[in-house]
C-alpha cells in the first residue's frame, strides 16, 4: 500500500473500476479548475461514489473507496461546459480529507496494491462471452484497448461496470481484492438473471 500526495476528489453518482472509461461533463468552477490543474500537470484525480449528497451544489460524502481517474482528452463544444474522457488507473483508500475554500474534497490516499492478475478460469467462459457480445453490440468503443478477455481481473471489472447491478453492490465489488471471488460473485448473478450465453 503506497501513500500517495493529496488528490482532488470527484464524487459521483457511478462507481469507477480501473481500466474503465468514464466520460464526463464538467461545468461546476471547482471542478473546472480540478481538470484544469490536472491537465497541465498530468496528474490524476479520484472519483468516489457518493455516500451522502448530490453531485451539484455542497460538497457530497464520498465513499472511502474510489478510483484515480487519468484525463484522456477533453474538449469544449460550449462555453464553460469541459467534455472529459476520462480512464480509470488504480484503486485507492481515502485516509484524510478537507474541503478546500472553493468546495473542492482534497484527500490524503493510500493506493490499493492489486494481486497478481490470473487467467480467465474455464468456469467462467460464459462472463467473457457475454462481455464480447456487449462489446460487439455498440456502435462506438466502450473498452479501452487493449482488450483482455483472458484476464480474471480485466474481465471482473468490465463486467462491474455493465452489468444491471445496484450502485451500492458495484461499489462493493470495487472493494474486493480478489478478481475471482468478484468473478464468482458476478457469474451467479448471471445465472440467477439468465444472461448465461452458451
Amino acid at each position: 500500500m503506497a501513500t500517495t500526495p493529496q488528490v482532488p476528489i470527484f464524487p459521483l453518482n457511478t462507481v469507477l473500476f480501473p481500466g474503465g472509461l468514464l466520460p464526463l461533463r464538467v461545468f461546476e468552477a471547482r471542478y473546472m479548475d480540478m481538470a484544469r490543474e490536472a491537465l497541465k500537470q498530468g496528474t490524476p484525480f479520484g472519483v468516489c461514489l457518493i455516500r451522502e449528497g448530490q453531485e451539484v451544489g455542497a460538497p457530497a460524502v464520498p465513499s472511502p473507496v474510489g478510483t484515480l481517474a487519468r484525463i484522456l482528452d477533453c474538449d469544449m463544444q460550449q462555453m464553460g461546459v469541459l467534455l472529459l474522457r476520462t480512464l480509470g488507473t488504480e484503486r485507492f483508500r481515502i485516509r484524510t480529507s478537507r474541503v478546500s475554500g472553493q468546495g473542492l474534497i482534497v484527500a490524503d490516499i493510500d493506493r490499493l496494491a492489486e494481486p497478481a492478475d490470473t487467467t480467465l478460469p474455464s468456469q467462467y467462459g460464459a462472463c467473457e462471452r457475454l462481455l464480447r457480445a456487449v462489446a460487439a453490440s455498440q456502435p462506438t468503443p466502450i473498452f479501452e484497448e487493449p482488450l483482455q478477455f483472458d484476464s480474471a481481473r480485466w474481465v471482473s471489472n468490465r463486467l462491474s461496470e455493465v452489468l444491471p447491478l445496484p450502485l451500492s453492490v458495484k461499489q462493493s465489488l470495487l472493494e474486493v481484492d480478489d478478481s475471482l471471488v468478484r468473478l464468482g460473485v458476478l457469474f451467479n448473478f448471471m445465472q440467477q438473471r439468465g444472461l448465461i450465453l452458451n
